[in-house]
C-alpha cells in the first residue's frame, strides 16, 4: 500500500508490516523515514540486522539466504536492502518479484531506492514491491515548500520566525535540505525556545546553498529575478561549466517557443505538455509562465542564446566580445521578465 510520509509516525504505532519500501532523492527525509521504521522494529523484538548494498559485485542471492537463514538466538531479523541506483537489473528485478512471494514471518525487509524515472516506474518489479510493502514515495521539498517546512522544523523545536527570517534560511539552503535541517537545529543550541529575531537567524546560518543549473528553469519560469540572479552568481562562484548553463537555459526556452507555437495554432496546452512529457512541478509552472511570455520574447531569446553560444566560443569579434556570464544573465532575465 501507498502510505504518505506525514503518516507515517501514526502507521508504526500500530502492528508493523513484513516489507517496506523508501524511494526518494531527499536524502534528509527518506534517512529520517528509515531511522524511525528501525525504531519500531527494534521496539517490537527486531533485534538482528543484516544490511546489504546492491552494487556491481552483488549476488542476488545473498538476499534470498539472508532471508531463509535462521537466527542462532531465536531473534527475528530487520533485513536492509539498499539499491543506489534504482535499477537492480534484469535479474535482481526478478529477484525481487520471487522475494516479495515468499516473505519469512520472522524478518522485516527495509527496501530503500532512490527517485524512480518514469521509465523505471512502470518495471513489474517496482510493480510487486508497491502490492507487496508499505511504500513511502517522499517527494522532493520544491524552492515554493521550502519556507513552509523551515517554519514546521523551528515549530517542533520549539521556536518560530517571522516571514523575512524563514525566507533568509531558505535562500541560504536552498537545494541543501540536510544543511537546512543542520542550520535549524544550531539554532536550537544557540537559542532558548520562543520567537527568534532576524538578527539571531542573520548570525546564526551560514551560506551553505548549493545551486542546480537544472533548477535554473524554475526560477525563469516562476518569474522570479531576485532568485534568478542569486543562482546564477552561485553557480559562477560554484565554478559551473558556462556552456551547460547556457544549455540547460536553452533546451527550456526551446521548450516554450515550441508550446507557445503550438497554442497559436490552437492546440490545447494540455495535448502539447503530454506531447513533450512535461509533468510534475514544471507542468503547473508552464501555464502562467506561457501567459506572460510573448512569441517576439522567445524568439528573440534564442537569438541571444546563440550570441551568447559565440562569446563563449570566442567567435565574436573583441570590441563585441562583452562578458559572457553576464550576458547570460541578461538572457535569463528576459524569459523571467517576459
Amino acid at each position: 500500500m501507498q502510505l504518505r510520509l506525514e503518516a507515517l509516525d501514526g502507521h508504526l504505532t500500530k502492528s508493523l508490516s513484513q516489507l517496506y519500501v523508501i524511494t526518494s532523492d531527499e536524502h534528509l527525509l527518506a534517512l529520517e523515514a528509515a531511522d524511525k521504521i528501525r525504531k519500531a522494529a527494534r521496539a517490537q523484538g527486531y533485534s538482528e540486522r543484516d544490511v546489504l548494498t546492491v552494487e556491481r559485485s552483488f549476488k542476488w542471492g545473498e538476499l534470498l539466504a539472508s532471508n531463509q537463514a535462521l537466527s542462532l538466538f531465536g531473534d527475528k531479523k530487520l533485513i536492509e536492502l539498499r539499491i543506489p541506483t534504482g535499477k537492480p537489473g534484469k535479474d535482481g528485478g526478478a529477484a525481487l518479484q520471487n522475494y516479495v512471494k515468499d516473505l519469512s514471518p520472522d524478518n522485516l525487509t527495509l527496501i530503500t531506492l532512490p527517485k524512480l524515472d518514469w521509465q523505471t516506474q512502470k518495471a513489474a518489479w517496482v510493480a510487486s514491491l508497491q502490492q507487496a510493502a508499505v511504500y513511502i514515495d517522499i517527494a522532493q521539498i520544491e524552492r515554493a515548500q521550502l519556507p513552509n517546512w523551515i517554519g514546521q522544523r523551528l515549530a517542533a523545536q520549539g521556536q518560530s520566525a517571522d516571514r523575512q527570517s524563514i525566507d533568509f534560511i531558505a535562500d541560504r539552503v536552498e537545494g541543501n535540505l540536510l544543511a537546512a535541517h543542520q542550520e535549524i537545529q544550531k539554532l536550537a543550541l544557540l537559542h532558548e525556545p520562543g520567537k527568534l529575531t532576524y538578527e539571531q537567524v542573520h548570525d546564526a546560518v551560514l551560506n551553505v546553498a548549493r545551486y542546480d543549473v537544472f533548477k535554473l528553469s524554475e526560477a525563469m519560469l516562476s518569474g522570479d529575478p531576485a532568485r534568478l540572479v542569486r543562482m546564477l552568481e552561485g553557480l559562477k562562484g560554484e565554478g559551473e561549466a558556462l556552456p551547460l548553463v547556457l544549455w540547460a537555459v536553452s533546451e527550456e526556452i526551446r521548450t516554450l517557443l515550441k508550446l507557445k507555437s503550438g497554442m497559436a495554432q490552437g492546440r490545447p496546452l494540455g495535448a502539447l505538455l503530454k506531447e513533450y512529457r512535461i509533468w510534475g512541478p514544471k507542468e503547473r509552472m508552464m501555464e502562467p509562465a506561457l501567459r506572460r511570455i510573448s512569441l517576439p520574447v522567445l524568439e528573440a531569446a534564442m537569438r541571444d542564446a546563440a550570441q551568447v553560444d559565440k562569446m563563449i566560443k570566442g567567435l565574436r569579434a573583441k570590441a563585441h566580445a562583452g562578458d559572457a556570464w553576464d550576458s547570460m544573465l541578461q538572457l535569463a532575465l528576459k524569459v523571467a521578465r517576459g
